[in-house]
């Protein structure tokens, strides 16, 4: 340790935290049936357990808790309740995809992929909250699919044979079974799995479900390690051998420029070509975890590294400042200008959740928080009530018009119902529920894992002690969490923290002794770097706390939240702090366009202030201004921290095809008055300017630096 004492044993850091993973049995969760609503309680036997992979299956290296484990606290529930009270709650009644004549319901209507979608999200919402008409709401579709399987054993609408939407109801039986012990689950799963064992060799994946086929082998192995059935080993290969080999796309990768309709191919109304369906944005952030979850089976250190040079790949030719990648609709390079799909969002955010828990590589947490706390907030209004179908890093209005986009439609960065097309209508309720369920993560030997900091309660049984332990947090506003563990009796676990790779000068407080935290040893790259991101030296990136806990102790967290600066396009300068991406915001005035219902309806929105700034990066480039947390926290009008930082108009950065130009290539030179501006948390900002040219002259103070990533 830095400090040169001597740390007791209970505090020190591993010198290989994977030395906690080997051959320790599971330990369970304890879930808190909802009272007063009998639907809903959860069966003793099976609720809360957390199932180890069974051999021969590679064993994770962190095992995700069941749905119900963690409860969201603070402004997260805040947030939530807002979720609640808004599309997700409300879209049944009056959206007809999702309404009551739906084909997932037994109806008429819809009978593809938006019933399952929005069911993905819905229910894990509804358990999370606890609320009684919304897990009403999710029984209805559940059941239905329960109760209605076919004698060959197929799923769903009789009127769809498609094997992709089934993939996604698969994950919503998952967490079912998790949160409720129905018995119905396990049974419906076998004999569905048994069926397509039988129907694959004569009616192979096609379409997107050839492309998406690791989230069909997600459930398989699910449920092998549930009953052991050797024959779902026989269909995850033969799942993997119809699939798309994503592992061969990356090992030679050849879209490193923006794709068009005129270089797809594509045509109105037609399933997508092949070299469509590889560059698709969705397809891409689902495929982020197949190889980690192919590697469960194989056991092959490639399949283990293939992620890593996977998200060198996207980085290098289509990285954005806010975490993900672009794709509006088809890979569209790394001008922050371009888009990418809320679909895309939420699906890698779940794939980074797997595959972390998959893998225990630190560095996905982080990416996983930097996308959960910018790209996704940034694409949803306040009220949750609108979304865009894309979202642009550079975004200085969203208006009906063509833009740059790589095959979208002049409607894509409207806030409103259904923006260009309506699968991110149904499928944007999972990002932030599913997040709540990946807080925690269990270690080997009854340890539990702060994946992700946010305000929560997670609830474990170890020994026989029933343990609960509260995290009280405004992070990622704030650098700082404390956690209270709850104990029936002394218990003796880890309790192991998360590193980021930002984090300087990091300390734990165990019951008021001060302990420093050593750096994680996870270099930051810059995304051009076009290679795989440095060894990440795991030792430094986790910090478990090995003790018997007792009732009340507590542990205080504190990262020194510095601002820095990264590089993107055009060597253009991003301001961050923490997993906190800032932007310029520009104001806005919004116009309703359509109305749908008393609170659904479309949005244009145009700015109210000039854009077009380059700033000033070097020594003390950004000073950092806390303000208290509100009950909606992302919000422009009253933003939780505020970087200032300084800038002159730009005038030759102009706009293009009715967005901002290509950022000018860094360092650019400007005459014009020299302002401080003031940029806000890019989730909080609907128009914005987030990468910025810089300007030839350099700061120069010795206060509160911000550092480059460089």
């Amino acid at each position: 340790m830095r400090s040169g004492r001597k740390v007791p044993e209970c505090v020190r850091p591993l010198h290989d935290p994977r030395k906690l993973l080997n051959g320790i049995p599971a330990f369970t969760v304890l879930y808190l049936a909802i009272a007063g609503f009998a639907a809903a309680q959860v069966s003793e036997a099976t609720a809360g357990t957390v199932v180890t992979n069974r051999p021969p299956l590679q064993p994770k290296t962190y095992n995700t808790l069941p749905l119900g484990a963690i409860e969201p606290r603070g402004w997260l529930r805040h947030q939530l309740e807002i979720q609640a009270a808004g599309l997700t709650g409300h879209l049944d009644e009056f959206w007809n995809d999702v309404g009551p004549n739906s084909g997932w319901l037994g109806g008429t209507g819809e009978s593809w992929e938006r019933g399952p979608y929005y069911l993905d999200g819905l229910l894990p919402l509804a358990y999370e909250l606890n609320n009684p008409t919304l897990i009403g709401k999710a029984r209805q579709w559940v059941d239905w699919t329960l109760d209605h399987q076919q004698p060959d054993g197929q799923i769903g609408p009789p009127k769809n044979d498609d094997w992709w939407p089934r993939m996604v109801m698969l994950k919503v039986l998952t967490q079912y079974e998790e949160v409720s012990g129905d018995p119905r689950v396990i049974p419906v799963m076998q004999k569905y799995f048994a069926y397509e064992l039988r129907e694959l060799p004569h009616r192979p994946l096609r379409d997107w479900g050839k492309y998406r086929w690791q989230d069909n082998a997600y459930s398989v192995l699910w449920l092998y390690s549930r009953t052991g059935d050797r024959n779902l080993l026989d269909l995850v290969k033969l799942l993997h051998e119809q699939g798309y080999d994503w592992e061969a796309q990356f090992a030679n990768f050849k879209y490193t420029s923006k794709e068009t309709r005129e270089k797809l191919g594509l045509e109105p109304h037609h399933i997508p070509l092949e070299a469509a369906m590889q560059t698709h944005g969705v397809n891409n952030a689902m495929a982020l975890k197949a190889a980690p979850v192919w590697w469960l089976v194989t056991g092959d250190p490639k399949d283990r590294r293939e992620l890593d040079h996977q998200l060198a790949m996207l980085d290098k030719y289509h990285g954005l400042p806010n975490g993900m990648f672009s794709g509006d609709e088809h890979f569209a390079g790394p001008d922050p200008s371009q888009g990418i799909e809320l679909c895309a969002v939420v699906e890698t955010m779940f794939s980074l959740e797997q595959a972390f828990a998959i893998l225990g590589d630190p560095r996905l947490a982080d990416r996983l928080e930097k996308v959960a706390y910018n790209a996704l907030p940034g694409t949803l209004s306040d009220d949750m009530w609108a979304h865009q179908y894309d979202q642009q890093p550079n975004q200085i209005a969203c208006t009906r018009a063509q833009r740059q986009w790589s095959t979208n439609g002049p409607d894509s960065n409207l806030f409103g119902l259904a923006p260009n097309f309506g699968c991110c209508t149904a499928n944007l309720h999972q990002g932030w529920p599913k997040f709540v369920s990946s807080l925690w993560m269990a270690a080997p030997g009854g340890g539990l894992v702060a994946a992700a900091y946010a305000p929560s309660r997670v609830h474990t049984k170890r020994n026989g002690a029933d343990i609960a332990v509260d995290e009280e947090t405004d992070y990622p506003f704030r650098g700082t969490a404390r956690f209270t563990v709850h104990v029936s009796h002394p218990a003796a676990f880890a309790l192991i923290l998360r590193v980021p790779v930002w984090a300087e000068g990091a300390s734990v407080n165990l019951n008021g002794r001060a302990f420093p935290v050593p750096p994680s040893g996870c270099a930051l790259e810059s995304p051009e770097s076009g290679t795989a991101t440095a060894a990440c030296d795991f030792s430094k990136a986790f910090y478990p706390i090995n003790r018997t806990w007792k009732e009340g102790d507590t542990v205080a967290l504190n990262f020194a939240m510095q601002p820095r600066v990264t590089h993107w396009y055009h060597d253009a300068a991003a301001f961050e702090r923490g997993p906190l991406v800032f932007s310029l915001p520009l104001g806005g005035q919004w116009s309703e366009l359509k109305k749908y219902a008393e609170k659904s309806a479309d949005w244009q929105i145009t700015p109210s202030r000039q854009w077009n700034y380059a700033v000033e990066i070097g020594n003390c480039a950004a000073r950092a201004i806390e303000r208290p947390v509100g009950a909606v926290p992302f919000s422009a009008a009253h933003p939780p921290v505020v970087l200032e930082v300084k800038g002159r108009r730009d005038p030759e950065w102009a706009v293009e095809e009715n967005s901002a130009g290509p950022v000018p290539t860094s360092p650019v030179i400007s005459k014009e008055p020299l302002e401080t501006l003031a940029l806000v948390p890019y989730g909080a900002a609907k128009l914005r300017i987030t990468a910025f040219p810089y300007l030839r002259e350099k700061s120069q103070c010795s206060d509160s630096p911000a550092k480059s990533a460089r």
